[in-house]
């Protein structure tokens, strides 16, 4: 079944809206990280075991290399709908 040029219309915008939210979701996600370093740090100058802080900060870059996979996926299938739409013909007049 055909799916009309409206519908992936609207499919592209959604998509559209996703990127959005996932790179402000990854520029946060990044800025956390820089934030929990700058704790694990004053935790190591304070003589005070950071090896949990630590860990976590390495989860959360585990997070954001899967949060970035998923903004790729979100862009191929931007550019996979932009391409059905820029090829569908034009309606007639």
């Amino acid at each position: 079944m055909a799916i009309s040029l409206a519908d992936r219309t609207e499919q592209l915008h959604a998509e559209q809206r996703l990127l959005v939210k996932a790179d402000a979701d990854i520029n946060e996600g990044w800025l956390r990280i820089r934030n929990q370093e700058d704790l694990v740090r004053e935790l190591q100058s304070g003589g005070h075991d950071s090896r949990h802080a630590e860990r976590l900060v390495e989860l959360l870059k585990q997070t954001l290399v899967e949060w970035e996979r998923h903004r790729t996926l979100i862009v191929q299938r931007v550019n996979y709908l932009q391409s059905e739409i820029d090829s569908a013909p034009s309606p007639a007049r």
